[in-house]
């Protein structure tokens, strides 16, 4: 998810969940050979197990930049062959490389012998008129061959020409029931799933199917609902979440941002959503759309939207 989990974000997202796998947004392997790394790759240490999601199509940069990244300390190195944005198109890399699996495979080849990290990749079941059988059952044959750990599919097409990449999002039909049938064709292959799903309960009903489940949107716009992931991967009821210890984390990690040079609406931009349904969270998101904005703001701001969320009435705001 480009320019949303980046390292604010994931380190906000553990706090809710100390089992579930978190991913970087997408990187360019160019960036990391050539760019600023630590801005690019830094990341807290409260944040494993975290992936490094790279973008790329030449098997030497791919490699190098997941060299760069198990160096940094990532727990897995991924490969996006899902992204369906212009930027990526421009660059040959994500989506558009379900045309070309052998070049995806020959990546993976390159990234499993410069690292000894696990290499996974993400992708569509197909793009464009793409029969989404053979494509899927290709690219997953080539990438397992040449040594994968693990593949997360997208259950839907992505059509690289005259769809946006929101339209990418919604319009293209889901189709959970093909990756099924990959995991049912490789079941001794990790197959992961991806694409529309809603809650962690739907999550964990995919479970039944494949080896994981990959919440993206819904964990953004409302990251309250992974404070249920680790009871909910045990198959148990989960216990009531400490949110005031959860506000006092998160104040601590944003006043060290700001000693940095940071902001605090850096941090609490993946804030928003935490509080949906409960009332006050209109209160919370206006605070933290506007007071948390501005110039000078500190933790305090981040206290003072926390005041306005009231955990004992049931109705919604």
């Amino acid at each position: 998810m480009m320019d949303w989990t980046d390292r604010h974000c994931r380190f906000f997202h553990r706090q809710l969940t100390q089992r579930a796998l978190l991913y970087t947004e997408m990187v360019v392997a160019d960036a990391i050979i050539h760019g600023q790394r630590e801005r690019l790759l830094g990341f807290d240490a409260a944040e494993h197990p975290v992936a490094l999601q790279l973008g790329g199509s030449d098997p030497l940069k791919v490699a190098e930049a997941a060299r760069i990244g198990e160096d940094f300390g990532y727990d897995e190195i991924n490969l996006n062959v899902g992204c369906p944005s212009d930027r990526v198109q421009s660059g040959t890399f994500g989506a558009c490389l379900m045309k070309t699996p052998m070049l995806v495979a020959d990546c993976v080849a390159a990234m499993k012998a410069a690292v000894k990290i696990p290499v996974t990749v993400k992708c569509r079941i197909g793009v464009d008129d793409q029969d989404p059988e053979s494509a899927l059952d290709t690219l997953a044959d080539g990438v397992f061959a040449a040594g994968a750990d693990a593949l997360w599919v997208h259950a839907r097409k992505a059509w690289l020409q005259g769809l946006s990449p929101k339209e990418n999002r919604d319009i293209p039909p889901l189709d959970y029931q093909r990756v099924y049938r990959l995991k049912a064709r490789l079941p001794e292959r990790f197959i992961g799933i991806n694409g529309g799903i809603p809650s962690v309960e739907d999550a964990v009903g995919h479970l039944d199917h494949v080896d994981g489940a990959m919440l993206g949107r819904a964990a953004y716009h409302t990251p309250g609902i992974l404070a249920s992931v680790d009871a909910s991967l045990s198959r148990e009821e989960p216990a009531a979440f400490d949110f005031a210890a959860l506000i006092e984390t998160m104040a601590d990690y944003t006043a060290r941002h700001i000693e940095q040079g940071g902001r605090l609406g850096h941090v609490t931009r993946h804030m928003v959503g935490l509080f949906h349904g409960l009332p006050g969270a209109r209160r919370w998101r206006q605070i933290l759309s506007t007071d948390a904005t501005r110039p000078g703001a500190g933790p305090d701001v981040l206290k003072a939207a926390f005041a306005s969320i009231d955990f004992n009435t049931e109705a919604a705001a």
